[in-house]
């Protein structure tokens, strides 16, 4: 049954593992992110018929242009590749594109190839994409910090900043409600660090080039199987403390 992005869980992963794929394969690192590529259909067509309203793919981060020039383009070309093949496929699949992050340091091309497939998804409802590129939590955070700071005039206290900081950074997305790591590190690596103070973690073995439907539909079966009490207790222990006071 699809959902709508208002009603469907916000699923946020980390693509990790396309270079290893590839080296383990005896591969240029660039064949394991067009793998990705493949991985990230796969999973985009796959998302709204098991209850994902909204879903954040984390791309490139701030830190990923110290890796290889060659691979940094290479990534970029990808993107452009798969934007200019993709968008009118995200449009009749009802996939409205939104990608976060710096814009001023992606190249020219690529950039437009962004504008262009945000401006043609833009009325689409069935599922929210959310593309992090050129993405830093900790920078996204100082910057909403600085926002507020400058249309106050001054630091203002907690409980004013906290509902600001969280409007400054809603276009980033709601809460992350589960998220998953592919390539067997265990490590959020500055990624919507706001988003996930609830979230559900699961960790996978699996590179993200052989993350496929199955693969997402297991990671959402231990997600539904979890407790998520938000710091409050259990309804069962909050009656038996009921119980006991009564007594």
């Amino acid at each position: 049954m699809a959902h709508s992005p208002q009603h469907g869980i916000h699923v946020a992963i980390i693509m990790d593992g396309n270079g290893r794929w590839a080296q383990r394969r005896g591969l240029p690192r660039v064949a394991g992110h067009r793998e990705g590529v493949a991985a990230i259909r796969r999973i985009v067509t796959h998302a709204p018929d098991v209850g994902i309203g909204r879903l954040t793919l984390y791309a490139f981060s701030s830190d990923n242009w110290r890796r290889p020039v060659a691979e940094v383009q290479s990534i970029f070309w990808l993107l452009r590749a798969f934007l200019r093949l993709e968008t009118n496929r995200l449009r009749a699949q009802g996939v409205r594109l939104q990608v976060i992050g710096r814009r001023d340091r992606i190249p020219p091309v690529a950039l437009h190839a962004i504008e262009e497939s945000e401006r043609v998804t833009a009325s689409c409802r069935r599922l929210e994409l959310c593309v992090a590129i050129d993405y830093s939590s900790r920078e996204a955070m100082t910057q909403a910090v600085a926002a507020v700071v400058q249309a106050e005039g001054t630091l203002t206290s907690l409980e004013v900043l906290h509902p600001r900081l969280a409007k400054a950074l809603a276009n980033q997305g709601r809460d992350v409600d589960l998220l998953i790591r592919t390539g067997g590190e265990k490590r959020l690596s500055d990624f919507l660090l706001w988003e996930s103070a609830y979230a559900e973690f699961v960790f996978t073995d699996r590179m993200w080039p052989d993350f496929d439907e199955t693969a997402l539909d297991a990671a959402l079966a231990e997600f539904k199987n979890r407790d998520r009490r938000f710091g409050a207790l259990p309804p069962i222990a909050v009656a038996s403390a009921s119980t006991s006071r009564m007594g």
